[in-house]
């Protein structure tokens, strides 16, 4: 109360002093209109007017310190709150978002079941791996790019950008006339294709409140699950019945739906960016980092041992590289991904958890087919088949846990719950052997759990930073959830390698016939038990990280959010 009165006094003071100031002048100019009583009443500055001399120290230096700067006009909070979106509004935009997303899923899968056709046509079969992992590569490492570059030149630019790389990296790979230009044209493709998630994600967090977004973030969940179940089946009826380039032409009517819908509402979604200048030198150190690290995932254990030098080397490397990132954000005014923004009681929790997820989810769907085909006698497209349970029912995981986020309190207890009888459910396939019916439903319940981590690990990121951040931290999301999937992908191949002591390729698109009927059932079941070990200590770390994680308050429909920064 004291200090408080201290202030006012002072304050009194110094309006006290400019108007005896200006009474002294007022003999001098008696023909000066008087003032309005909402001018200033000084000659001199405020930052320039002296105190008075009885104010106590402690006080004094406290007025000094009060912020003088002024705010630019780009950086000022609006004078008026945006018009809300009507519902039709914001149906519209999130119909367009999953046909936009729903493009990005559908070729990261679409191009494996026409490889074969490609290498015949191309003579060339030694390099079709790279037909799917110059894409990997590329939208990997310009995730965290696109997710800052949202929050400097604006949403609309940037869906724009990555949706018209998409477009001409998918001309250019139709037309491609030999292996090396389709490589390449995949690696455009993927640029594009890597900005376009990190975007529709901060899109809806900037049309829709926290509290109703997990439902949304579901939505999204099944259309990414569908595009990569779609994907190899509509890529091999278009290789089979007309021609491979048609997967990519496919691209262009769908890409322009997209467009069409969302551009005519993109300028009535609110503007949360603000314009800075972009750190390119720490972007370049990060990409680089996450490419070269992608590459000894790929490379690591398959091409090369990994104990040999080409891969000790370029793991140096990747280490070397993000130690510069590291070194270089701490001393830049505005680094391109703020360390401080990583830290914090929800977004390492957050990412972590979902990482973690992805990566158990990921890693059984690319080796659960050679599980199938050895243990169960099945073909390939019944192991195609049997797939199916993991990636759908998780998409209901995550729309129930969308539907309780926008009904209960305590949000982060679904996850909880789920990603713990995920990890019971994974424990027990890898100390018991099942009947195929036994499997597939241990495996739907598995998967249910699995899927509510996405959208609650999702919303809680975005609702713990500043809306001017939102799209660099969910870009960071992204990038951290697909290192963490080919980590795991390399790892569980692995393990299987090590366990079967056999040089297949396990992680391949297509298993030879002759090298998988070679190995022993007990063998192939024993090699699994670890398999499954490992994705149940994935969702045991996930649990912990919502455990440990803060739950912060969602604002809800007709309520400001809260804005919060790590």
């Amino acid at each position: 109360m004291r200090r408080a009165a201290c202030l006012s006094i002072a304050l009194q003071h110094t309006l006290q002093i400019e108007n005896d100031s200006i009474a002294g002048e007022g003999s001098r100019s008696r023909s000066t209109p008087p003032m309005n009583k909402y001018e200033r009443q000084s000659r001199f500055p405020a930052d320039q007017t002296p105190l008075p001399q009885d104010i106590p120290g402690d006080i004094a230096e406290e007025l000094s310190r009060l912020p003088s700067e002024v705010i630019e006009l780009n950086d000022a909070p609006p004078l008026a709150p945006p018009v809300p979106l009507t519902h039709d509004e914001v149906r519209t935009i999130v119909i367009s978002l999953m046909l936009t997303m729903f493009l990005a899923a559908l070729d990261q899968t679409i191009v494996a079941t026409a490889l074969p056709t490609i290498g015949r046509q191309f003579g060339d079969v030694t390099n079709l791996s790279w037909v799917i992992t110059s894409y990997l590569l590329a939208s990997t490492a310009v995730a965290p790019v696109f997710g800052t570059l949202s929050d400097i030149y604006g949403r609309r630019a940037m869906i724009i950008t990555s949706l018209s790389l998409f477009v001409v990296g998918s001309v250019l790979c139709a037309i491609a006339p030999s292996m090396t230009m389709l490589i390449l044209a995949r690696g455009l493709q993927g640029l594009g294709g890597g900005g376009i998630m990190p975007v529709v994600q901060t899109v809806i967090s900037d049309v829709v409140s926290p509290r109703e977004r997990g439902r949304y973030q579901a939505y999204f969940s099944s259309v990414w699950m569908a595009g990569g179940i779609l994907g190899p089946v509509i890529g091999g009826v278009f290789a089979e019945h007309l021609h491979w380039s048609m997967i990519f032409w496919i691209n262009l009517p769908l890409a322009a739906a997209g467009l069409a819908l969302l551009l005519p509402k993109m300028k009535k979604i609110p503007v949360f960016h603000r314009k800075r200048e972009v750190d390119w030198l720490g972007g370049i150190l990060l990409m680089a980092s996450a490419v070269v690290f992608m590459l000894v995932l790929t490379w690591g254990g398959t091409r090369f041992s990994w104990l040999s030098p080409t891969i000790t080397a370029m793991l140096g490397a990747s280490v070397a590289l993000a130690g510069a990132f590291v070194w270089h954000a701490r001393r830049a005014d505005e680094p391109f991904l703020p360390l401080s923004l990583l830290g914090g009681s929800v977004v390492p929790f957050a990412m972590c958890a979902g990482g973690c997820a992805l990566g158990a989810i990921v890693g059984l769907t690319v080796h659960l087919p050679l599980y199938y085909e050895v243990v169960y006698h099945l073909s390939a497209s019944e192991a195609g088949l049997a797939l199916i349970p993991l990636a759908a029912i998780s998409t209901c995981g995550a729309a129930i846990a969308g539907r309780t986020m926008a009904k209960a309190k305590h949000y982060k207890r679904v996850a909880i719950v789920g990603t713990s009888v995920a990890a019971v459910c994974a424990a027990g396939m890898a100390v018991t052997t099942l009947p195929l019916w036994g499997l597939l439903t241990l495996m739907g319940v598995f998967a249910l759990g699995l899927g509510t981590t996405f959208p609650v690990s999702v919303v809680s990121l975005q609702n713990s930073v500043a809306r001017a951040q939102v799209g660099t931290v969910t870009g960071a999301m992204n990038f951290f959830r697909a290192l963490m999937a080919s980590f795991t992908v390399a790892a569980f191949t692995t393990i299987l390698l090590m366990t079967l002591g056999s040089d297949i390729s396990l992680a391949s698109e297509h298993h030879a016939a002759g090298a998988v009927s070679a190995i022993p059932v007990a063998d192939m079941v024993t090699a699994f038990r670890y398999v499954f070990g490992a994705a149940a200590a994935l969702l045991t770390t996930a649990s912990i990280c919502m455990i440990v994680m803060e739950e912060r308050p969602l604002a809800g429909p007709g309520t400001p959010p809260v804005e919060m920064a790590e």
